[in-house]
């Protein structure tokens, strides 16, 4: 099969082409042929050598994908309602930047109706994600208050409407002015431009000086010590990058006071079971909603994996430049129909 690679660490020329053998399902697993991967902040992390595979995962980059189920485990597709020739999307340990991809049962959801598969591929990261820590975690209820650093990101845009289709009220940073009107026709109730506006103080204004229940935070460093500032009694950080760095400073005093909770989680190296349950409450809770039009993906970009010869990695290569330079407002979708 046609797959990208990382050839070494380092820039986004370094993911080239690669033939790859068709990997093969094991017990409880399904192969997809794949017509679509989303590329994920994870695999840029990867590509710099920053994220290494799980024991046992492909050292192929990617960590979602859609398509149709090819082969697998018959009892455990059966348990899960699905079958070969079904329409899927996964989140998966690696590997996704292949022409197939073998993916646990358990983490396999079906397209949802009225979906491509580019669309479907920009779901399971970002969902399983937001769920796990925003939800579960997090335990954002309705008539709270979420704050989403980074509104535009895969991860802000699917926190944003889920959080908005729990009854949440949701503030959201960015950037500069364009994403902060994207934010807000996601449906984002207030957003702060953060180059331009302290979000501490304009958190305390919005809250009018209550402050937030939840923080959903990818950058970490210095933000801890302002989120602590700006939480209400009882609010909880959930940290899920480090983008600030992994030195925090804050004052453990306000933590004592306001009874608050600072947490955080990595989602790639967790159990099947784990992710299992994940998406077994993203089907009842939240495909619903997706098939409705309550929540939407946002795909910034469609690239192809490869060039029509097959030469180059192009799109791959494109996306993560892309995702790096900070432009995107949604996610990036490689395309593998022409591959």
């Amino acid at each position: 099969m046609k797959a990208i690679a990382i050839r070494e660490f380092g820039a986004p020329a370094v993911l080239v082409p690669a033939e790859r053998p068709q990997p093969v399902p094991g017990a409880g697993e399904a192969l997809i042929r794949v017509s679509a991967s989303g590329i994920n902040r994870p695999d840029v992390l990867q590509r710099k050598g920053h994220y290494a595979p799980p024991p046992g995962a492909s050292d192929l980059p990617g960590l979602e994908v859609a398509g149709v189920i090819a082969s697998g485990d018959a009892a455990a597709l059966a348990e899960a309602g699905l079958a070969v020739g079904d329409r899927v999307c996964a989140l998966v340990a690696g590997g996704g930047y292949a022409e197939y991809c073998v993916a646990p049962v358990a983490q396999c959801l079906p397209v949802p109706k009225g979906f491509s598969d580019v669309e479907a591929a920009s779901l399971p990261e970002t969902f399983f994600t937001v769920w796990s820590n925003v939800f579960d975690r997090g335990r954002l209820q309705p008539g709270e208050t979420l704050l989403v650093q980074g509104g535009t990101s895969g991860i802000g845009v699917t926190a944003i409407q889920l959080a908005k289709a729990a009854g949440a009220i949701v503030i959201a940073t960015c950037g500069n002015a364009d994403k902060c009107s994207a934010c807000l026709k996601l449906g984002a109730d207030h957003v702060i431009n953060y180059r331009d506006q302290d979000f501490v103080q304009e958190v305390q204004r919005i809250t009018g000086g209550k402050g937030v229940d939840v923080v959903l935070d990818m950058v970490a460093g210095d933000y801890v010590r302002r989120e602590v500032e700006c939480l209400a009694e009882d609010g909880r950080i959930v940290i899920i990058a480090v983008q600030g760095g992994i030195q925090s400073g804050f004052d453990a005093g306000l933590v004592l006071r306001k009874r608050l909770t600072i947490t955080g989680s990595t989602l790639r190296p967790r159990s099947v079971a784990f992710k299992g349950a994940i998406a077994r409450a993203l089907k009842a809770r939240v495909w619903p909603w997706l098939e409705t039009g309550r929540v939407r993906p946002v795909i910034h970009s469609v690239l192809p994996a490869l060039t029509a010869e097959g030469s180059l990695p192009s799109g791959a290569a494109r996306g993560h430049a892309l995702m790096e330079s900070g432009e995107h407002v949604g996610k990036i979708v490689l395309d593998w129909s022409k591959a």
